[in-house]
C-alpha cells in the first residue's frame, strides 16, 4: 500500500483529536483552517476511512478515528522523545523557553530551579515573564508563554493546573522588630504596627481580603505596592511589617528579614504549573516543565526566622 500522507498530517490529526475542533487545532499547529482541513482530508483518503464526524463547529472521532488515535499516540510520543535525545537539548544548540510567573515565586524557587536546570543544560535560553496572577494566566492562555507558575488557574477553562505546593502566609519583619521574637502572630498583632500591603489589583490582595473579610481588627495598610517583592524591600528598609507568601521569604540565614507564621486564621495559597490544554509543548519546554515537577519546593517548616 502506498503511503500518501506525512508527519505533518499525523500531527494535525492528533491536535484535532485532542481539541475536538479544527479551528483550535489549526491555531495550535500554526496553519490556516482550510490548510488544516486539507491535511485531515488527505489522511482520510490515504487510510480509506473517515476519522472524524463533523458536527457544527465541533468534530468527533469515529470508531476508526478512536482506534487510530490510540495506536498513533504512543508512536508520536516516542518520536518526540527520540528527537529530543538526538537534538541534545542544552548541549548542541540554543533552545528557548518562556515561563510566566508571579514575582513572589522568583527569588527563592524559580531562580533555584532554573539554576539547577542550566547546570545540566547550559545552552537553554529562558525568558521569565514576571507579572500579576491574571497577566500570567493570560500569557499562558494566549500562547505568549510556554507555561506558567501561578496560584490561580485551577478553575479556568482551557487551562491545566498541576499543583506543586500549598503555602501559608507569614508575617515579614526585620530581626530587630518586636514581632520577630514571636513563635507565631495573629492578624490582630500586625494591626498594632505599620502595615505594608499589596494593592487592590493584586491577586494576593484579593485572596487575603476574602480570607479576612470577617476578621475584626485586621491590619490596615499604611503603605501599598504592586508586588510582594517590593513589600519585602520596604520591610527591609524598616518601614513596617507585611503579610507575604512563605515562598517569597529568604531562608533563616538572611541578615535582616525574619518570617513569623500567621494564624487566626491561617491563610494559604496553592502554587502550581499552568499550561494551555491541548497545546503540545516544545521538547525544550516539556523537559523544563518536567524538571519543575521533579524538584517542586518542599513545604517550608514553620518557625521563627525561617520561611514558615
Amino acid at each position: 500500500m502506498s503511503v500518501n500522507f506525512d508527519l505533518h498530517d499525523l500531527i494535525a490529526f492528533r491536535a484535532a483529536a485532542d481539541m475536538a475542533s479544527f479551528r483550535k487545532a489549526a491555531e495550535a499547529v500554526h496553519i490556516s483552517q482550510p490548510a488544516f482541513s486539507r491535511r485531515i482530508d488527505k489522511l482520510e483518503q490515504a487510510l480509506g476511512a473517515r476519522l472524524f464526524e463533523r458536527a457544527n463547529r465541533r468534530v468527533v472521532l469515529t470508531a476508526v478515528g478512536r482506534e487510530f488515535a490510540r495506536r498513533i499516540g504512543p508512536l508520536l510520543d516516542e518520536l518526540d522523545e527520540t528527537l529530543l535525545t538526538v537534538r541534545g537539548v542544552g548541549t548542541s544548540r540554543m533552545g528557548e523557553v518562556c515561563i510566566a510567573c508571579v514575582p513572589s515565586t522568583v527569588y527563592y524557587f524559580l531562580s533555584t530551579v532554573i539554576h539547577r536546570y542550566r547546570e545540566r543544560y547550559p545552552r537553554l535560553r529562558v525568558r521569565v515573564h514576571d507579572a500579576g496572577a491574571n497577566e500570567v494566566l493570560a500569557a499562558v492562555a494566549g500562547g505568549e508563554a510556554d507555561f506558567g507558575l501561578n496560584f490561580i488557574g485551577g478553575s479556568e477553562p482551557g487551562i491545566d493546573f498541576r499543583p506543586l505546593l500549598e503555602e501559608r502566609f507569614v508575617a515579614a519583619c526585620r530581626r530587630d522588630h518586636p514581632l520577630a521574637g514571636l513563635r507565631k502572630a495573629t492578624w490582630k498583632d500586625l494591626a498594632a504596627h505599620d502595615f505594608i500591603s499589596v494593592g487592590k489589583s493584586s491577586g494576593n490582595r484579593l485572596l487575603l481580603d476574602q480570607a479576612l473579610a470577617h476578621v475584626a481588627g485586621r491590619p490596615q495598610a499604611v503603605y501599598e505596592a504592586q508586588h510582594v517583592t517590593t513589600l519585602l524591600g520596604l520591610v527591609e528598609a524598616g518601614l513596617g511589617v507585611a503579610a507575604v507568601p512563605s515562598l517569597a521569604m529568604p531562608g533563616p540565614d538572611h541578615p535582616l528579614l525574619v518570617s513569623v507564621p500567621l494564624s487566626d486564621p491561617v491563610v494559604t495559597r496553592r502554587i502550581g504549573l499552568i499550561r494551555r490544554q491541548g497545546r503540545a509543548l516544545s521538547p525544550e519546554a516539556q523537559q523544563l516543565y518536567d524538571f519543575f515537577v521533579a524538584v517542586k519546593p518542599q513545604k517550608p517548616a514553620a518557625g521563627r526566622a525561617s520561611p514558615a
